[in-house]
């Protein structure tokens, strides 16, 4: 019989967001099986920083690319096919978006009005990073960028 561990599997992912006519937008992509919104995550590429391989994934799951801002903003876990993942998530301004990626045939992608993106979301721990996130962004800036 083998032996079942508890290792957490490191992630990490990011919030890619606009200004769009004044107003905070939030990239939200689907699931592969595309029965939920998420956020652009995914595993921890070897010698690459957290932010960097978030970067990576949001390029590969949503064709965005941008300059990641290095301080976490929050993290979340869950579970999935019997094994912990630890996600640490970090924003994305968006400078260009391309509809030609490496995803682009398994996936969905959406812009949300930030004050709207709690409304697609299922999972209640991004949802609350989510939160966290529009709450942190001053009107001010939503609107002068």
């Amino acid at each position: 019989m083998g032996q079942q561990t508890n290792k957490v599997l490191k992630q990490s992912g990011v919030v890619p967001y606009r200004v769009n006519n004044g107003s905070l937008e939030v990239l939200l992509i689907t699931t592969r099986d595309r029965q939920s919104w998420v956020i652009p995550k995914g595993g921890i590429v070897n010698k690459m920083t957290p932010h960097d391989s978030a970067a990576k994934e949001a390029w590969e799951e949503a064709g965005v690319i941008g300059q990641v801002n290095s301080s976490e903003i929050g993290s979340y876990k869950y579970r999935k096919n019997g094994k912990i993942y630890h996600v640490k998530m970090y924003t994305l301004p968006v400078e260009k978006e391309s509809y030609q990626f490496p995803e682009a045939g398994k996936r969905f992608k959406q812009w949300v009005k930030a004050h709207e993106v709690g409304k697609h979301v299922k999972k209640s721990s991004l949802r609350r990073i989510l939160k966290q996130f529009v709450n942190s962004i001053p009107p001010s800036s939503a609107s002068c960028q």
